[in-house]
């Protein structure tokens, strides 16, 4: 998978627009304000194919990027508040439409390594535990805390999220690009899988 081809695809508003699909999707999600768009562009090692902003809720479609033979899904942030609560409820029907559709290869949920996960954090871990999809936790915003309470907040994370042993917790920094060899090492070998 060539990165540098990267691009982005489509933006769909409603579930209806919603698509089949039969290349392997990577899915982004996390709550908003966690870095999610950050991270994509970091993955990707690209500044600005995931659009940034600094207020969150920014992101109000389900976003698709090509790179080869791969689609990059990233969801709307979750945990927003600051919106109706018919822009809440949309958004959870495209997030729920997308997950009931069964094309996700693999899920990424991005959490901040900075504090204890929430209680969306918490549900959407739930999610993934009870459907069986391979998901790996980000632990996002590395460059913000010291080296010596790594270990300790990612325990927590771990303990929180009730996660099983086979789902790893990556620290990431978007800004700094650590951890990126590891994630696109776990996205090359579901790819890899699903091509199988």
């Amino acid at each position: 998978m060539n990165y540098n081809n990267a691009v982005f695809e489509k933006a769909f508003a409603t579930a209806e627009q919603l698509e089949e699909s039969d290349l392997p999707e990577i899915c982004f999600c996390g709550r908003s304000n966690v870095g999610k768009s950050s991270l994509i562009n970091a993955v990707l090692g690209r500044k600005s194919i995931a659009r940034v902003s600094s207020k969150p809720g920014k992101t109000v479609t389900v976003n698709f990027y090509r790179a080869d033979n791969v689609r990059l899904v990233d969801l709307p942030g979750y945990g927003y508040a600051r919106v109706s609560k018919a822009e809440q409820q949309r958004w959870g029907a495209l997030m729920e439409t997308y997950f009931a559709m069964g094309l996700l290869t693999l899920g990424i949920q991005i959490v901040d390594i900075r504090h204890k996960p929430t209680r969306d954090d918490m549900t959407m871990a739930e999610w993934f535990r009870a459907s069986r999809r391979p998901w790996v936790i980000i632990a996002n915003k590395l460059d913000k805390i010291k080296k010596s309470q790594i270990e300790g907040n990612i325990a927590e994370i771990r303990q929180t999220l009730l996660l099983p042993e086979e789902v790893p917790v990556i620290p990431f920094s978007a800004e700094k690009g650590m951890g990126r060899e590891e994630v696109l090492s776990i996205i090359f070998d579901h790819v890899a899988r699903k091509e199988e």
